[in-house]
């Protein structure tokens, strides 16, 4: 609640920031012990089995403002997609277990952990919402205004210096776009080169276990499996996302995703 009213405070310049999510040709293999660890989760279905989105059709006048660098009418309200973009990121952040992710995948439990859990989070939501056309892409971009504002905030509940955390946001904006490029291969690739993107985005180049890319591999597959069964409008109305656990204890739950209901009381 306090995320959402210091955020609703704040002016949100949607014309300034940069498209995420792009869609890129799938990177090559990786090789030796980590192909064989990981041929065991390809039954999972893959983002490009998905649907791709339809391309809307918009006006002249929608063309220009848009042109410009302006967002034009949406099939929703701005303001209810935002309330929603921030359900959203809240999920990625408050429904996500951060200690099983730093058991079982050994990560220490600090800041930068806590950073790349969430990225890869909001990353599955931002390639979900993508496919929403116009108003997912809107919504996309207010995900990742809600997250910086959030990464910012917490640098300074923890006391970094203003000049540090400033130096370490531009670092942290560098790496995010970088890490988004690498998971797009990935996702559009096979679990090869999805795995390869996972070691060297979220183990930083420092997994020896194949099985712990294997465990987030099969992850992703399913969770991005489980995000493409919920219906679209559910998403762009209300934000609201559930994780699958992380090791799996009923499979077959994932086929039958909780609906969300919408309520725009007092909006």
């Amino acid at each position: 609640m306090a995320l959402l009213v210091r955020v609703l405070r704040n002016r949100i310049n949607i014309s300034q920031w940069v498209p995420v999510c792009s869609q890129l040709v799938p990177v090559s293999s990786t090789q030796g012990q980590w192909g064989r660890a990981l041929s065991g989760t390809s039954q999972l279905s893959t983002t490009k089995d998905s649907p791709q989105p339809v391309e809307e059709k918009v006006g002249a006048f929608t063309k220009i403002i848009e042109a410009m660098g302006f967002t034009g009418p949406l099939k929703y309200s701005k303001w209810k997609i935002k309330i929603a973009a921030l359900r959203m990121y809240t999920s990625c952040v408050e429904k996500t277990d951060f200690e099983e992710f730093f058991l079982r995948c050994q990560m220490p439990d600090t800041f930068n952990s806590w950073f790349l859990i969430t990225l890869l989070h909001v990353w599955m939501c931002l390639v979900r919402m993508k496919q929403e056309g116009r108003s997912g892409k809107y919504m996309c971009r207010i995900i990742v205004h809600f997250m910086w504002e959030d990464v910012e905030q917490r640098g300074r509940v923890m006391g970094v210096n203003s000049y540090i955390l400033k130096k370490n946001m531009i670092l942290m904006t560098n790496n995010f776009y970088a890490a988004i490029l690498g998971y797009d291969e990935g996702i559009l690739s096979d679990d090869r080169g999805l795995a390869a993107a996972l070691w060297r985005t979220f183990f930083n180049q420092k997994c020896e276990d194949p099985r712990q890319l294997e465990l987030l591999v099969e992850y992703v597959r399913k969770q991005m499996q489980y995000l493409d069964s919920m219906n679209g409008e559910d998403l762009l109305l209300t934000g609201e996302v559930s994780w699958r656990p992380l090791v799996e204890k009923n499979p077959q739950s994932i086929l039958k995703p909780h609906s969300p209901t919408y309520n725009d009381e007092g909006l």
